[in-house]
């Protein structure tokens, strides 16, 4: 019997995607968690086949859960299951031994193709992000300009663009104002951007 963990802030999400694991791999188990604490606080005490982890997580380091399953865990295999750009963050959960990134844009079929591919120890490339890797390689040099931030700084512009105040990014991710208000600048200054606008705009054109 399978047995799946879902690390997702939305609960309506946990349990839609529940019950899609529960008739698709009928029977399993399938424990749910909202943040780091939360889904640690369940690894601990529970084994699990696959993870489904959601990108924007309160009070997360998502890229640190994930290497903390792998270090704790290497038999947990880990699906991405995300809104978040897979132009933006899918190459660098993939680096850190993601084994699938699946757009929660996609369908209930390309949703299933990851599980069943990473529950054989397969890795699984949608076609939108095997367009972008390629593209990527073609190009000397980096086609993304969010590609020159930092895992933190990626975090940071991606609640900007979402309409997150500095002191709402500071509550979540437990920085203080002015840190976040460094880090808001260091975004600006590789992007080349000067304001907010600009940032949406730019997310917009290499979010297509």
């Amino acid at each position: 019997m399978k047995t799946f963990l879902i690390v997702d802030d939305h609960e309506i999400v946990r349990a839609g995607i529940k019950q899609v694991l529960a008739e698709l791999y009928f029977p399993c188990t399938v424990h749910e968690a909202y943040d780091e604490q939360s889904a640690i606080s369940l690894m601990k005490n529970n084994k699990y086949d696959l993870t489904l982890l959601d990108v924007q997580l309160p009070d997360t380091n998502t890229l640190g859960l994930l290497e903390y399953i792998k270090i704790n865990m290497p038999e947990t295999r880990v699906v991405i299951f995300s809104m978040g750009a897979e132009n933006i963050y899918a190459k660098r959960f993939l680096k850190a031994g993601a084994m699938s990134y699946i757009s929660k844009k996609s369908g209930l079929e390309e949703l299933r193709k990851g599980i069943d591919m990473a529950l054989n120890n397969r890795r699984y490339i949608s076609d939108t992000l095997t367009n972008i890797l390629f593209s990527d390689f073609e190009s000397q040099t980096p086609e993304n300009p969010f590609e020159k931030l930092s895992d933190r700084e990626t975090q940071i512009s991606q609640l900007l663009i979402q309409g997150e105040s500095l002191s709402e990014i500071g509550n979540r991710l437990h920085l203080s104002l002015s840190t976040v208000g460094t880090h808001k600048a260091r975004i600006f200054d590789k992007l080349g951007i000067q304001n907010l606008p600009q940032l949406i705009e730019m997310n917009r054109l290499y979010n297509l």
